[in-house]
């Protein structure tokens, strides 16, 4: 810890588990009071919230659906009763349907365009009064953005909004002080991927072609979240970054 952080207030959404999970902690452990947003993991977001007040910092659990507008409203009523800015936001909550993009409905495309991409907007829409200069924004995008992968069509679709928007937010943004970036995580084996039915496939395929290694953890993505909130990550802006080990240049 080096605490470079230190009096500052973050929002991460969909922090109950996983990478948002790791991103929130290390927030934390680098000296962020922590809001952690969560959608139905109340039990893992309370937890999460005691182990950062363990560190010494603030934190508390904010229920919220981030892709519906008045939901993304009463998370910030919510936010307001406990913290009066936001220095960093980390739009991270996604979700999905795993299947081929030919068998998907209207529907699919609403939830996956909604949650992955539109919130990050709506967040950012929201927390904008409370941001002053000098405040950043990540949203976490993954490498379906610009790779076909089975199954995942209309969220690789979600995934490529995602960064447009933000580096059309990182444009409109810029002149404020407020920095957005992007980052793009490969192969982690969290709880989503087990809803994957080639996991298995998946984690061999990438442990193969990785040329820093077969595993990619979630601390390894909350450590390129951390950079890019770092006072040296200044004149970082409307930038993807790619925490992959190495995978999408093998091939």
């Amino acid at each position: 810890m080096t605490g470079a952080l230190s009096g500052k207030v973050a929002l991460v959404s969909g922090a109950a588990r996983g990478i948002g999970r790791a991103i929130a902690l290390k927030l934390a452990r680098e000296g962020c009071d922590v809001a952690a947003n969560y959608y139905n993991s109340a039990d893992e977001a309370e937890a999460l919230c005691a182990e950062i007040r363990a560190l010494g910092r603030r934190a508390v659990a904010i229920q919220a659906s981030v892709g519906i507008p008045d939901s993304v409203d009463e998370l910030f009523v919510e936010f307001g009763k406990h913290f009066d800015r936001v220095d960093i936001l980390v739009s991270n909550a996604a979700s999905g349907v795993l299947k081929p993009t030919t068998e998907m409905t209207l529907k699919h495309w609403r939830w996956c365009m909604e949650t992955n991409a539109l919130a990050l907007n709506l967040l950012t829409q929201r927390a904008l009064p409370l941001m002053r200069a000098g405040g950043r924004i990540v949203a976490l995008s993954s490498l379906g953005a610009s790779r076909a992968m089975p199954g995942y069509g209309f969220i690789g679709a979600s995934k490529a909004a995602l960064e447009a928007l933000a580096r059309a937010l990182a444009q409109e943004l810029g002149p404020r002080g407020i920095r957005v970036n992007t980052v793009s995580a490969g192969v982690v084996d969290t709880d989503a991927l087990a809803y994957f039915p080639n996991r298995d496939q998946v984690l061999a395929n990438y442990a193969e072609r990785t040329p820093a290694g077969p595993v990619l953890t979630p601390q390894d993505v909350a450590g390129a979240v951390y950079l890019l909130c770092l006072p040296e990550a200044d004149m970082i802006n409307g930038h993807t970054l790619i925490v992959d080990g190495g995978f999408a240049i093998s091939g």
